[in-house]
């Protein structure tokens, strides 16, 4: 089992300075920690209500897990795009399918790291609430399943709120159970593990209202 790898400088200075910040002026608090892997890589998937959503996620497990997320490739500029891969992202292209983008966080989650993917696709809110309920994706499940690492689900609460200093929520459940899927083929075991993945998601979101 490949070792965690710890934060790169700047991931440790931003979460150190943004530590205090979270906890007390935005009430940050966490539960189910328990339920997250230990050691090893795995992927972590969440609703998706803020682009802030990765360091809620995250902050629990400062200093000692190094949370890589996928970012768009439109940011990767220099020296912008330094910052980015310090601070944990890595590059994708929206709206087209990125078999490249996979292929690292695959290689990420199978050499320790921990990647985080957000399955809605796209933020739930943008300025107004959408019309219409977001298509969950598959590549969280995806990641996972040829990566063999756990598929760890997540609720987030509150990043939608930030200017208002909402406190920020988060509950994480046990691994998405994926053992009984070998036998199908990768589009199906990615499709039902992507169905068990959004019923976690949505009993963790229930969890916090």
């Amino acid at each position: 089992m490949a070792r965690p790898h710890r934060p790169s400088w700047l991931y440790f200075v931003v979460a150190a300075l943004s530590w205090p910040v979270l906890k007390v002026m935005f009430r940050h608090r966490a539960t189910g920690i328990s339920n997250v892997p230990s050691v090893g890589g795995y992927v972590m998937a969440a609703n998706h209500c803020s682009n802030f959503d990765p360091w809620p996620l995250a902050l629990p497990f400062f200093p000692h897990r190094f949370f890589r997320f996928m970012a768009k490739a439109e940011l990767f500029w220099f020296p912008l795009s330094a910052v980015i891969t310090a601070g944990g992202g890595f590059k994708v292209r929206r709206g087209e399918r990125d078999e490249e983008a996979v292929s690292m966080a695959v290689a990420l989650a199978r050499d320790g790291y921990v990647v985080v993917m957000f399955p809605e696709g796209t933020r739930r809110r943008k300025g107004m609430r959408k019309k219409r309920e977001a298509q969950w994706h598959t590549g969280a499940a995806r990641i996972a399943l040829e990566a063999g690492v756990p598929l760890v689900p997540a609720g987030i609460a509150g990043t939608d709120r930030l200017a208002r200093l909402g406190p920020l929520r988060v509950a994480y459940g046990p691994p998405i159970e994926l053992s009984d899927l070998t036998p199908l083929s990768v589009g199906d075991a990615a499709r039902v593990a992507t169905d068990r993945l959004q019923g976690a998601i949505t009993e963790l979101e229930r969890s916090l209202s």
